[in-house]
């Protein structure tokens, strides 16, 4: 089966979803497509019991939509899922859940690029002629989990934070998190809540710092250059907190925003059985190691010729906020590591670059 269309989208996930809605506010027709079942599969399945968006709401809204004004300023996961289900009736997108795509390639001879798509239900192969192409998939397509010695024969539950759900079940227990981000230092919180006996592996240096800094600073950085909100941020945590070396917490050189996209992992030696060494020979056992280490794009197992936007992570060539656009119609939304406002900004970028050539082309 071949489908003809002016742009196809991967991924129905917050950006796939975003340039779908930026396309459809300007009428140009386009498909959307997404191996799993449902859209925005890592909030509905791979997302903690607590979970609530970090940020403030107005840096979380998608293109065209606001939130209902009685919503709390930061949205939990039943609500961001209802938001998105109510952006998908409001803007009648209709992914096709259950179709992967295989491979992709830019044909030079008809100026298009040339899918070819499973329907995962059925198993038929599906193929897909699109003038432009935007690569929607997510930088949080797959698990990362670092390769550490020992790791495979750990005694006890080694889990990533997607499948993490809730501490209840290890009250009592003796539990390390490896990651200390949002998603790490919340789930630790959730275990401590819970009554487990919790550790963080914190291998770089590491900013802590409240929401409501974190929402005063992206607020001012829209005024004010990065270096000086953030020399400011620093200054506030440093009041609030005080100084953390003590705790064997250390602030990085980098500002909070401008080191915003960097991941930290941990730091661990090796694991022998229930035992986990770390750097210094120090030994502690664990019964459970949850992995809040991140995610890694999956781009690069499918797409081809994507070498003028994407490097061999599966990621932007480009820095922020150049990163959106690569050669022969070939896009990326949700991959520059900012969040859904970053989400928003590049739905709007490509539409607004499809419209353009879109026309040219046309014409």
């Amino acid at each position: 089966m071949e489908v003809h269309t002016g742009v196809l989208i991967v991924g129905a996930g917050p950006a796939g979803l975003a340039t779908a809605a930026c396309l459809a506010q300007i009428n140009i027709s386009y498909v959307i497509v997404e191996r799993e079942d449902c859209s925005a599969s890592l909030w509905q399945n791979r997302a903690y019991d607590r979970l609530k968006l970090h940020l403030a709401k107005e840096f979380c809204e998608l293109p065209h939509m606001s939130y209902p004004a009685d919503a709390p300023t930061y949205i939990p996961k039943d609500q961001f899922m209802n938001y998105l289900e109510n952006y998908i009736e409001c803007f009648d997108i209709r992914p096709k859940f259950l179709t992967a795509i295989e491979s992709c390639s830019y044909d030079e001879g008809r100026k298009c690029w040339l899918s070819t798509a499973r329907d995962m239900t059925t198993c038929m192969v599906l193929r897909y002629t699109a003038r432009f192409l935007v690569v929607a998939s997510g930088e949080n397509s797959a698990e990362n989990i670092p390769n550490i010695p020992g790791l495979h024969g750990f005694a006890g539950e080694v889990i990533h934070s997607s499948r993490y759900k809730s501490g209840a079940s290890y009250s009592g227990k003796n539990v390390l998190t490896v990651g200390c981000g949002n998603s790490g230092m919340e789930i630790a919180y959730d275990l401590a809540s819970h009554g487990a006996n919790t550790s963080i592996v914190i291998h770089s240096p590491v900013h802590v710092v409240t929401k409501e800094i974190i929402r005063l600073g992206m607020t001012l950085v829209q005024e004010i250059p990065v270096n000086v909100v953030d020399d400011f941020l620093v200054r506030m945590s440093n009041f609030i907190f005080g100084d953390l070396s003590r705790y064997g917490i250390v602030r990085p050189r980098k500002g909070p925003l401008l080191l915003k996209a960097e991941t930290v992992l941990g730091d661990i030696s090796k694991i022998k059985g229930n035992l986990v060494e770390f750097e210094g020979r120090k030994e502690r056992a664990f019964d459970a190691i949850v992995f809040a280490s991140g995610y890694k794009s999956t781009a690069n197992t499918w797409l081809k010729n994507g070498e003028s936007m994407l490097n061999n992570d599966g990621l932007p060539n480009q820095e922020f906020p150049n990163h959106w656009k690569g050669a022969n119609g070939l896009y990326c939304a949700g991959l520059a590591k900012r969040g859904l406002a970053g989400i928003a900004m590049d739905a709007k970028n490509i539409a607004n670059d499809i419209l353009s050539n879109y026309n040219h082309v046309s014409g």
